[in-house]
């Protein structure tokens, strides 16, 4: 079941200067950045609150490292803007399983590494009204790494 809003994706073409804006206009805080090799891109996690659930709602802001990643592709064709949404969930895979029984496409067979040693995985956005949706499962608070 799905518990949360984990994060709202935003796809920048300058992080440095993405998270300044977060910050002199809203007082955000970066929580956590990271490079994903995998996925081709450097990140910033502003936290925005924390939730009932142990979990936190963040900002995910994507700066792409290669113009081939998704998120490279994605700002050529789109520019800066929000790339996705993301619901935090107990369990990745039971309910990644569930959505795609029930016709969604899920667009990885087993879920992956994401942010802060996060499990993930995206569901495909023309099932989802336009909207690219990821699912995510936290990792243990002792896992984490900020």
């Amino acid at each position: 079941m799905l518990t949360r809003i984990d994060h709202i994706g935003i796809a920048c073409l300058d992080l440095d200067k993405t998270v300044e804006f977060y910050r002199a206009t809203y007082g955000f805080e970066v929580f956590h950045t990271e490079v994903n090799e995998e996925q081709g891109v450097r990140e910033a996690m502003l936290k925005i609150n924390e939730t009932s659930d142990g979990g936190a709602s963040y900002l995910q802001l994507l700066e792409p490292t290669r113009e081939d990643s998704a998120v490279g592709k994605w700002l050529a064709k789109n520019g800066e803007g929000v790339h996705h949404i993301a619901f935090g969930t107990a369990d990745v895979d039971e309910d990644s399983e569930a959505i795609r029984g029930k016709g969604v496409r899920v667009l990885y067979d087993e879920p992956r590494r994401g942010s802060m040693g996060s499990r993930i995985t995206f569901l495909h956005p023309k099932d989802c009204h336009g909207v690219l949706t990821e699912l995510v499962t936290a990792a243990p608070p002792d896992a984490t790494d900020h």
